[in-house]
């Protein structure tokens, strides 16, 4: 089979032209889908690294957004960061779990606004807490807001006293720590990608350390692995980087795992070293 034709023409001067029509044979045409399906093959998942990176790329910039944010707030209230969740024990008179760290809300059941947190001022000219264009099929609930991220809310979101070598006590939920007690900042969390599991993939607005800060017994993980097996993590010393998961864990108070979700904990210690202020 073939497309090629010859037809004879007679041209203006009187002469015989030979007019030849070319075309792909069908074993040509062949030829070609196959090279451009084997093309397609190689280069859609470098498109797809490619997005993936972007997304971590922007999700990164949002981390240290939100860790500049939160230095410029301990600027301006007496070396305390940002509380994450204050006042989250109510009383007769004010009920409690009323304030996150990225927003506030009216009364508990409702959703946090977060055109009310006590970081909307530090967060640029449009003051919102810009989403990780990677957190999706994600159940976005009363947590709303947070755009996928965590807070060491355990250490940096509130006043702690030490009490033993390896203790501490609640002084206070409604400030947050002083930065002059992170001994080492480029070594303490601040902000990560985080999510939570219950019986799904919900927002969680902080980032559990690998055992309760006042209590001691080990947490349920939030930090969410979602850039390929990374994390972003911000740090109290301004600095953005990705980690790895390196290992997880469920107390099994919740139906679904967490490590199907790529949600745990970075580090090479079983302790809360990279989460603790001293």
């Amino acid at each position: 089979m073939t497309a090629t034709k010859a037809t004879n023409q007679t041209g203006l001067d009187g002469r015989w032209r030979l007019n030849r029509t070319v075309g792909f044979t069908l074993v040509e045409l062949l030829v070609v889908l196959a090279i451009v399906a084997l093309l397609l093959s190689i280069l859609l998942p470098s498109f797809a690294a490619a997005r993936g990176q972007a997304k971590s790329a922007a999700c990164s910039s949002n981390v240290r957004q939100l860790v500049l944010a939160n230095t410029m707030y301990g600027n301006e209230h007496a070396d305390r960061f940002c509380p994450g969740a204050a006042q989250f024990i109510g009383n007769a008179k004010h009920p409690g779990n009323l304030h996150r760290w990225h927003g506030t809300r009216d009364k508990p059941g409702e959703p946090f606004d977060a055109r009310r947190g006590p970081l909307v001022r530090y967060l640029g000219r449009d003051a919102r807490i810009r989403a990780c264009p990677a957190f999706t099929n994600v159940a976005r609930g009363f947590e709303y807001g947070a755009g996928g991220f965590g807070y060491n809310n355990a250490f940096i979101g509130v006043a702690l006293k030490r009490t033993m070598p390896n203790g501490y006590a609640m002084e206070s939920d409604v400030v947050g720590a002083l930065s002059s007690r992170v001994r080492t900042p480029a070594d303490t969390l601040m902000f990560a990608d985080s999510a939570f599991v219950t019986n799904r993939l919900i927002e969680y607005s902080f980032a559990e350390p690998r055992y309760h800060a006042t209590m001691g017994f080990r947490a349920d993980p939030s930090t969410h692995f979602r850039h390929g097996g990374h994390a972003n993590v911000g740090w109290c010393d301004g600095h953005v980087d990705q980690r790895s998961l390196t290992f997880t864990w469920s107390s099994g108070l919740y139906p679904d795992h967490p490590g199907r979700h790529a949600i745990g904990w970075f580090g090479a210690t079983d302790d809360n070293r990279l989460f603790d202020l001293d």
